[in-house]
């Protein structure tokens, strides 16, 4: 094994793709999650196509001492990869207390235990809703940091400067920040996938519902955007090619590859895509016509932005590389495994 890695919000969304590509690339994980927004389930699915079942703790990780008995419990982790927070932009307009104590907290009690348990390397889960509404795109990562348009977007600026922080005071760690775009679809397996408990609050999973029956018609929010077809604009990435980036970031730290103890990467495939041009991908990838109409504009949302992943590409050693077709694939072919599964 090349080490130990903890995963927070493993059996989530991305944290479960991550963990089989971490697995694949020979590392050890140990994961945390509390179910919150996942369901243990996922571990069988991870098993499936890695043939190793990673260690499963349930706790929260705002909850110090649930962490602290974890790093005890598991010792040697070298590594950690956090993707426990609350997500969704929509939600954290409604609920900014909640995001606020989660997302902060969560990342304060793995800063404070990380030099006590000797762990080396952080890779945090970040976003492009840092930058804003931007002036320019693609946005590269010297683009200036603006004030967030939602809650969550205040949870990631700060994180950013909690962690700027701890290392410019001589913290004896180093990390990678990862400026997410938009992650979608599943492993090509099928046995894994978004799965959000509950009315999806993301894109696609509500998009793959509606196809199936589950959702009677899919909003699309706002047709009077400045932008050609008039929704609003993003960086859709696959989640396969996302989860691989998080391998090339904690390599980089582990193997003293890093040119400083703090580092920032876009992750993104550097082509914008508007919200009907995904719909109209999806239905042209699969042959369904997914039920759809337009509502008004959503609060928190910006209206275009994509990346400019040349640092990724260059400096990193990552690329995206899995086609936007192949991706809304994936996605469908997970739906209807779920319903094989009896899952709706």
């Amino acid at each position: 094994m090349k080490g130990k890695i903890l995963v927070t919000g493993g059996t989530g969304f991305i944290g479960s793709h991550t963990t089989v590509e971490l697995q694949n690339a020979g590392y050890e994980v140990v994961i945390i999650d509390n179910l919150s927004n996942s369901n243990r389930d996922v571990l069988d699915g991870i098993e499936h196509i890695t043939g190793i079942r990673p260690v499963f703790v349930e706790g929260d990780c705002a909850n110090i001492d649930t962490l602290r008995q974890l790093f005890k419990e598991n010792p040697g982790i070298n590594g950690i990869i956090d993707f426990a927070a609350s997500k969704a932009v929509g939600e954290s307009v409604h609920k900014p207390i909640l995001y606020y104590r989660n997302n902060l907290n969560i990342l304060l009690n793995l800063l404070d235990l990380m030099p006590e348990f000797g762990v080396k390397g952080f890779v945090f889960s970040s976003s492009c809703t840092v930058y804003g509404e931007p002036d320019v795109n693609p946005i590269t990562e010297d683009a200036p940091i603006k004030k967030a348009t939602s809650p969550y977007g205040e949870t990631k600026q700060v994180s950013e400067d909690i962690i700027h922080d701890v290392i410019a005071s001589g913290s004896p760690i180093k990390a990678i920040i990862l400026r997410y775009f938009n992650p979608i679809g599943a492993h090509p397996s099928g046995e894994i996938g978004e799965l959000p408990n509950g009315v999806p609050q993301n894109l696609v999973p509500y998009l793959t519902q509606t196809a199936i029956g589950i959702r009677k018609e899919l909003s699309i929010f706002g047709d009077d955007y400045p932008t050609p077809d008039g929704s609003c604009i993003r960086d859709f990435i696959n989640i396969v090619d996302l989860a691989k980036a998080h391998v090339k970031a904690l390599e980089r730290m582990l193997d003293d590859k890093s040119d400083s103890n703090l580092e920032y990467f876009n992750i993104g495939t550097g082509e914008g895509l508007s919200v009907l041009q995904l719909l109209h991908a999806f239905e042209s990838a699969t042959g369904v016509k997914v039920p759809h109409r337009i509502v008004g504009r959503r609060e928190g949302d910006i209206v275009k932005i994509w990346a400019d992943p040349t640092k990724a590409n260059t400096v990193l050693g990552w690329k995206a590389e899995v086609s936007i077709a192949d991706t809304m694939r994936s996605a469908w072919n997970w739906q209807k495994k779920l319903r094989e599964r009896g899952i709706m």
